[in-house]
């Protein structure tokens, strides 16, 4: 029975831990992102409208995506059409847009891209 509790500690630990490798979705926030760029951390911009059929497949990719521990970054999702300054802030003309860097380089941009090996490769460019 002393087993049990340790194996479930061992498991829960191993679980905590690949979850925080993971590729983790939250809303925009310029703060999130400063964070992300001061830590020279690997962060992504999605660029989402809740009309936009493409942008609902790339969400359904991306959180397919989520227990991936190849892609240890943040997914931050700007409303496209609440948050306009964002958009021509960083040169978005359309949503569907995803937008990659490694600290504050752009390491790659995709506008309309819906295959989920595809926007794998283009979030793994931050690495």
């Amino acid at each position: 029975m002393k087993t049990l509790p340790v194996i479930s500690i061992g498991v829960t630990a191993a679980l905590v831990v690949s979850l925080s490798s993971a590729l983790e979705i939250e809303p925009f926030s310029g703060e999130s992102l400063a964070q992300a760029q001061r830590a020279n951390a690997p962060v992504a911009l999605h660029f989402h409208s809740q009309w936009c059929g493409t942008c609902k497949l790339q969400d359904q990719a991306f959180r397919e995506m989520r227990p991936d521990p190849g892609l240890p970054m943040k997914l931050l999702v700007v409303d496209f059409d609440e948050d306009r300054p964002t958009s021509r802030a960083f040169r978005v003309p359309v949503s569907g847009a995803v937008i990659v860097f490694r600290g504050q380089v752009e390491r790659a941009r995709s506008i309309g891209t819906i295959d989920r090996k595809q926007l794998r490769e283009v979030l793994r460019k931050a690495f």
